[in-house]
């Protein structure tokens, strides 16, 4: 193999950059007054019942780092098969379609449950050129998801409401390969302490190491988790 020979990541190339680039001068426009207008109604936080239905017109996407990671490790762990919980308007979606594609090929399935995204989401991904490899699918993920998944997951990222990251993890988690990623978004918010402490757990077979970044004037945890087993048995 000659491996003097390369071609552009598909993350870099201009239908691709100029569809991130334009979702995220959107971002800048519409979710500062759309997070202003949730508090107003006192839904501030990701725990309040109703926020998500306040936020619908908001992107809350992945912070551009986290984006280039989620990009760059599902790459480097030649990721084929994924599964995105909160898929919003697609931009994290993006970050990992493109990965697949240059992996070769494979299959990302990601979930939305606030319906007025979907079709946003499906026209992002059309116009970013994923659309053949991505299954959206709507609705709770918890049914979504259930029973419908591939024999084996190579990253799975958690996007979502944070009370749900431990419920989902644990519904994936009998399809995750040995090294295979789990990455999650704000991590530091309050409904995210279960997962958290599951897979800080070493019983539980997983290597948490969490970092943030920034965005928008705010900062947020998240956690790069690696599946190295299961639960030991005692010999």
């Amino acid at each position: 193999m000659d491996r003097t020979r390369t071609r552009p990541a598909t993350i870099n190339t201009p239908r691709v950059q100029t569809v991130i680039n334009d979702l995220y001068e959107e971002v800048i426009r519409t979710d500062p007054a759309e997070r202003q207008n949730a508090r107003a109604k006192g839904l501030g936080d990701d725990g309040d019942s109703g926020f998500y239905d306040a936020m619908a017109k908001a992107f809350m996407p992945v912070t551009p780092e986290f984006g280039k990671l989620l990009y760059v490790t599902a790459c480097a762990s030649r990721a084929s098969q994924i599964i995105e919980f909160g898929t919003s308007f697609g931009i994290s979606t993006i970050f990992l379609a493109a990965a697949i594609r240059d992996n070769g090929g494979g299959c990302l399935i990601t979930t939305e449950y606030i319906q007025p995204k979907v079709e946003r989401a499906r026209q992002h991904l059309a116009a970013a050129g994923f659309d053949d490899i991505v299954d959206l699918r709507v609705g709770d993920a918890r049914d979504s998801l259930a029973g419908k998944l591939p024999e084996t997951v190579d990253l799975l990222l958690l996007d979502g409401p944070k009370v749900l990251y431990l419920d989902i993890l644990r519904l994936v988690e009998p399809h995750l390969r040995l090294g295979a990623v789990v990455a999650s978004d704000n991590t530091d918010m309050a409904g995210a302490e279960s997962y958290r402490k599951y897979v800080r757990e070493p019983e539980n077979g997983y290597l948490a190491a969490t970092f943030s970044t920034s965005a928008l004037n705010s900062s947020c945890d998240h956690e790069v988790v690696l599946r190295c087993g299961g639960r030991r048995e005692s010999s």
